[in-house]
């Protein structure tokens, strides 16, 4: 009894499990994907060209201390316009004033001896010098006499022992004008060295008062009142912002395209609803290697202020370029594993090709290669697609045109 009741429920589990339905069923065909599509058209188009640049000021310099000295007073701070010549700071100038004076006492000194009355007056003759004349006439009066006792030995009358005598002054004195000729030389060039040391130090002088190079404005201020700087310590910097530059990089197939005196359309986040105007003024000779560009730039007239160096702007440049290029929708394109593809149709199954872009232009992109006019490529579900997909096409954008 026990065998035959397990015999049935065995028969009872096996004929349970041949009712069961399949747990996977087969995936039913969907049919075509459903696309909208349309037509690589030509046209001819101006080219421009676009790129995103940095506005540079016009110049920027840092002003700095030409001498040593402690600070008294600094007229200017961050923001403010300083105008050409306009003294920022200004240092103590009791040290240069002493030193002024002690460098013209020694000019007027050597001036006095040279016989010349100021500055501006040079020795036209080394002989009329007072050295040089006293020794002139010192030696004039030694060779008189000792021609004059020549001529007394001669007749027998005079001793040969004032002959001597006079034969050597005459000789000491001729050596004493020679070195009084150099000696009035080396006074003549030492009088230009003390014009050229007061000239210096007259420099210094101005320079304890340190003043704006052009006009501008103030972008840091680095000094403080009381402080004590050197030469070479930086005081200011000061930053032209009209006219301002605009620094774009461009790529190298484009470099024909642009030349000096072109306009370009600037526009900046800051101001959105306000657009300006500049002008190519700069373009690089050469290349960037890693980077297969090249820098130009543009001045844009900034009277206002209202841009500001080292904020980010986006340029437009209008070119006289004209080209018959390809385009179609930008949405028919479809970056894919780092290439772009189009998905062409051909008789309602689909050709997955990759392309080489170009330019936009509002909703169209141009094609550089990889398609052909006329062809017909999807729009709509490009991610669903790949070649072989079947689609069936719900529109053509040239054909409906064409219709209107």
């Amino acid at each position: 009894m026990r065998t035959l009741g397990l015999i049935s429920f065995v028969l009872l589990l096996f004929g349970a499990g041949c009712n069961r339905q399949p747990a996977v069923q087969a995936k039913q065909d969907s049919g075509p994907i459903r696309v909208k599509a349309s037509r690589v058209v030509a046209r001819q188009l101006q080219r421009d060209v676009e790129s995103v640049g940095t506005l540079y000021p016009y110049e920027e310099v840092t002003i700095s201390s030409e001498i040593e000295g402690r600070v008294e007073q600094v007229d200017a701070d961050l923001g403010d316009h300083v105008n050409q010549g306009q003294v920022l700071v200004r240092l103590s100038e009791e040290e240069q004033r002493y030193l002024l004076a002690q460098n013209e006492a020694q000019l007027r000194q050597s001036l006095e001896r040279l016989g010349l009355r100021s500055e501006q007056e040079k020795v036209k003759n080394i002989q009329d010098t007072p050295d040089v004349r006293r020794a002139q006439a010192d030696l004039f009066d030694a060779e008189q006499r000792y021609r004059r006792v020549r001529d007394l030995v001669a007749q027998g009358i005079g001793s040969r022992q004032d002959l001597d005598q006079a034969q050597a002054r005459f000789q000491a004195l001729q050596a004493a004008y020679d070195n009084t000729l150099y000696q009035t030389r080396d006074l003549i060039q030492e009088v230009e060295r003390f014009k050229a040391v007061v000239a210096l130090q007259r420099k210094k002088l101005r320079d304890t008062s340190i003043r704006a190079p052009f006009a501008a404005f103030v972008k840091e201020r680095q000094v403080n009142v009381g402080q004590y700087v050197r030469p070479n310590t930086p005081v200011f910097i000061l930053v032209k912002t009209d006219p301002i530059r605009l620094r774009i990089e461009v790529p190298e197939r484009m470099a024909p395209w642009l030349k000096n005196g072109q306009v370009a359309d600037v526009s900046v986040e800051a101001f959105q609803d306000r657009k300006f105007q500049g002008k190519i003024w700069r373009i690089s000779p050469t290349v960037e290697q890693t980077k297969r560009t090249f820098v130009v730039e543009a001045l844009i007239a900034n009277a206002d202020g209202a841009l500001k160096p080292g904020s980010y702007a986006k340029a437009r440049v209008r070119t006289d370029k004209f080209d018959t290029i390809k385009l179609i929708p930008v949405r028919a394109v479809n970056y894919v594993f780092g290439s772009n593809k189009a998905y062409v149709i051909v008789d309602n199954v689909i050709e997955a090709r990759e392309v080489k872009i170009g330019d936009r232009f509002g909703e169209d992109i141009e094609i550089v290669d990889g398609l052909s006019v006329g062809e017909q490529v999807a729009t709509t579900q490009v991610a669903r697609l790949d070649t072989g997909s079947r689609v069936q096409v719900l529109g053509d954008r040239a054909e409906q045109a064409a219709a209107r």
